[in-house]
């Protein structure tokens, strides 16, 4: 349960295979967030089901995103969003994952 007395949100996270590699998971991750439906709680449930991760989707210490990960909500770019700003009801509801994307560089 929520905050609210409501059932807690079951979001769907789309990782990289390289983490999905490193977590040893197959397909997308669901995860029950607790209080407010926002990026911060989705990273922290996120690194607390899956220990492995700790630091490398966020630093350590500052808790900024990695600079060649980017953030996809609903097919926008929410990586310089504020990690506090709501998710996406789509995304809270489960219609939509949250996307965990490894950028890409080169010519």
């Amino acid at each position: 349960m929520d905050v609210r007395g409501r059932a807690a949100p079951r979001v769907r996270v789309e990782l990289p295979y390289h983490l999905r590699n490193l977590a040893r998971l197959q397909g997308e991750v669901v995860l029950e967030l607790r209080g407010e439906p926002t990026r911060r709680a989705l990273l922290d449930a996120l690194e607390a089901e899956h220990p492995v991760l700790r630091g490398t989707i966020r630093d350590h210490a500052t808790g900024e995103r990695r600079p060649f990960l980017r953030y996809f909500a609903c097919a926008r770019d929410v990586s310089f969003e504020p990690p506090d700003a709501l998710l996406p009801e789509a995304v809270v509801s489960g219609a939509e994952p949250f996307l965990v994307v490894g950028s890409l560089s080169g010519g």
